[in-house]
């Protein structure tokens, strides 16, 4: 049995890579950026990359609601759904990360993307979230963060996905009811996005398109793929090779964390490869082989002193708001949004004050 499972736990990973590779591959060839999202809107009034963000959440909805209602995972054995709602934490957490990535240029997805092609300021930015991240996981700002906004919370009767919440009031199969939800807010995103002409016209929605299957594609991979029902060593439901012990999607600080563990502790055999950890590199990968095929790998460092401070403010402040928030604009804007968690709500609301906050951040002094 011992080595089905070690097979499994190749399986996982190399899946996850190849998977990731792909989705850096295309994101290094676009302009998808959940920073850059929300930031059009504020400066240039444009929805256009807004409109490619919500089209990829659609996707993913779709998915995710397909394969719950399927049977092929269960949304509530994710970190997301808990009952628990730490409703402040996710809201000053998203404010901390957003207010962080429109410093740094971009969210952690954005800098594994920008380090590929040689960018030595994303390298920085990585390392510095990814200590900071550690810090506020089980370091100073953790104890900070369990004794202060962690206490602020709103307790359920139920999971807290709102088709768990619907389902009190409605004679539904709570997978059932999730789809329906799902498919109606999928459809009305479609709707949204490909409403605008230069939107259709520029076919850039094959990206979204990617990252919302690509997305879909991880929870299938930890939650069906690498799921043993009962461990032979614990006799408990196991997820491979996941850090949080339960069904990962995309997210990117909190692996961050785990890749310099992994690397500053390497003869620890108790430290391993893991799926947040395969993706983050994945990512890394695929823009790095998509800039070589097109030539355009190219070293870029810090233009000023204050540039050099930005970046590494960014980073510190995407550090602890990724962990406090329980994760980035890859793991609640789009992964906890896919599963109709509340906290996904409440934590996009501060991204977008975040984005907001560090644009009149910059602007002040820009001179």
């Amino acid at each position: 049995m011992s080595f089905e499972l070690e097979h499994l736990q190749y399986l996982v990973l190399i899946t996850t890579l190849l998977l990731a590779i792909v989705l850096g591959f295309a994101l290094q060839r676009t302009q998808f950026c959940s920073m850059g999202a929300i930031s059009d809107i504020f400066v240039m009034q444009s929805w256009f990359r807004m409109r490619q963000w919500l089209l990829a959440l659609g996707v993913m909805l779709l998915g995710t609601g397909i394969l719950y209602w399927g049977g092929w995972i269960d949304i509530h054995q994710t970190i997301y759904n808990s009952p628990k709602v730490l409703w402040l934490s996710h809201l000053i957490g998203g404010i901390l990360f957003g207010t962080g990535m429109s410093i740094a240029s971009g969210c952690g997805a954005r800098n594994l993307i920008r380090l590929g092609t040689g960018n030595i300021k994303s390298l920085v930015v990585l390392m510095v979230m990814g200590l900071f991240a550690q810090m506020t996981l089980r370091g100073i700002f953790g104890t900070i963060r369990v004794n202060s906004v962690d206490l602020a919370q709103l307790n359920l009767s139920t999971p807290q996905d709102l088709a768990s919440m619907l389902h009190t009031w409605v004679a539904i199969d709570t997978p059932l009811l999730f789809l329906i939800l799902a498919s109606i807010l999928a459809t009305s995103l479609f709707i949204f996005a490909f409403k605008d002409k230069d939107f259709r016209r520029m076919q850039s929605w094959w990206i979204s398109v990617l990252v919302g299957l690509s997305m879909v594609g991880f929870w299938w991979i930890s939650g069906h793929l690498g799921f043993v029902p009962e461990d032979p060593n614990t006799l408990e439901p196991l997820f491979m090779t996941t850090n949080s012990g339960k069904m990962e999607s995309a997210s990117l600080v909190a692996p961050i964390a785990y890749l310099l563990d992994y690397l500053t502790l390497f003869s620890d055999s108790s430290k391993r490869m893991s799926f947040g950890i395969m993706l983050a590199l994945g990512l890394c990968l695929g823009s790095f082989l998509s800039a070589w095929q097109q030539g355009k790998l190219r070293l870029m460092g810090f233009s000023s002193a204050k540039d050099t401070m930005h970046h590494l403010l960014g980073g510190a402040l995407m550090g602890i708001g990724g962990i406090t928030a329980l994760g980035c604009t890859f793991g609640q804007g789009l992964s906890a949004m896919s599963t109709l968690a509340l906290s996904s709500f409440i934590t996009v609301l501060g991204f977008v004050i975040g984005v907001y906050l560090g644009l009149q951040y910059l602007e002040r002094n820009s001179t």
